[in-house]
């Protein structure tokens, strides 16, 4: 299979047939091996009547994932790269608000060399209060923390080679963070402008409160990618800075003694200096028993902490046990 595009559905029931005609329409010009995959992230509505529908009608190209319950769209978006079988994967919502007509062009810059391109809705098509500005703010933010600059990690639409998007879990509103990522094992990213419709049927399904969702996942993507290999880096490095905080209020008592004939032993200073140096050690020793559960992770599994994109004349060997 050549390209999987894939689509979490969730009380789409006016839409997915409209969806599944445009992506049909942008797809079918191309000499490409190609199925559409999706995922009912359990809707209450008529959803899984008209996906049938559209599995019988078109048994080629449409595949169904229907789930029990609603688990949200990071873990739709999972199951679908999971039931999928092309080389190339497309995400893309199921509310017609991005463009399947988009795709080839996405496609196309993936043939220039590119791992994955990255949807931007330079001309966003929602409510600025409560959609957009937050986005900007969000998007922003990411780029900062993360070190990978992109205008617009909301954007559904995006493509990717397979190979950078499947050594990964996504759990929480993980699937934004997917070219983050995908940057930790080398990936070349771009970044296209792409069009975006006003929502044709039913409502938005997130509001500001995803927002907080998105920032608390911001630590965790932040975690794994920088100190997941090193975390006493992160508890160490706190560790010490506690300590040498202690050592300098240590200093000012010892001052206040000499100069100003204040005891030490009525100051409050004096807590607070055994406190920092107790949490500076307790510090160091999280990041000890970190680096433990580290280790173990990746020896249990036989987990490499690295990842090759190709070798030359080199013949794969399989790892011993």
């Amino acid at each position: 299979m050549d390209l999987s595009v894939i689509s979490p559905v969730y009380n789409e029931e006016e839409s997915v047939v409209l969806l599944h005609q445009a992506v049909t329409d942008a797809l079918s010009p191309l000499d490409l091996e190609w199925e559409l995959v999706l995922v009912n992230d359990g809707s209450t509505d008529g959803s899984q009547k008209q996906l049938d529908l559209l599995a019988e009608k078109d048994p080629t190209h449409v595949r169904v994932v229907e789930f029990r319950r609603n688990f949200g769209q990071t873990t739709a978006i999972s199951a679908g790269i999971d039931y999928s079988q092309g080389k190339i994967i497309v995400l893309i919502d199921a509310d017609l608000q991005n463009d399947p007509a988009d795709i080839p062009m996405m496609l196309a810059k993936l043939d220039e060399g590119y791992d994955v391109v990255s949807g931007w809705r330079v001309n966003r098509q929602d409510t600025f209060i409560t959609r957009t500005l937050p986005s900007h703010i969000a998007n922003g933010l990411i780029s900062r923390v993360t070190g990978v600059h992109l205008h617009d990690y909301g954007c559904t639409l995006k493509a990717y080679r397979r190979e950078v998007i499947t050594g990964f879990r996504l759990y929480g509103e993980m699937h934004r963070f997917i070219p983050v990522y995908a940057k930790e094992v080398g990936a070349d990213i771009v970044e296209v402008p792409v069009h975006h419709h006003p929502r044709r049927f039913g409502k938005a399904k997130y509001g500001l409160e995803r927002t907080l969702k998105v920032v608390l996942d911001l630590f965790t993507v932040k975690f794994f990618n920088s100190f997941s290999s090193k975390p006493i880096y992160l508890f160490g490095g706190l560790g010490l800075a506690l300590i040498l905080a202690a050592f300098i209020v240590l200093l000012f008592l010892i001052g206040l003694r000499i100069f100003a004939g204040e005891h030490m032993i009525r100051s409050p200073l004096l807590i607070l200096c055994v406190m920092l140096v107790i949490m500076g050690f307790q510090s160091i020793l999280q990041g000890l028993i970190a680096e433990l559960l580290m280790r173990t992770y990746h020896e249990s599994q036989h987990k490499l902490t690295y990842t090759v994109r190709k070798t030359i004349n080199i013949e794969e060997k399989e790892k011993a046990d």
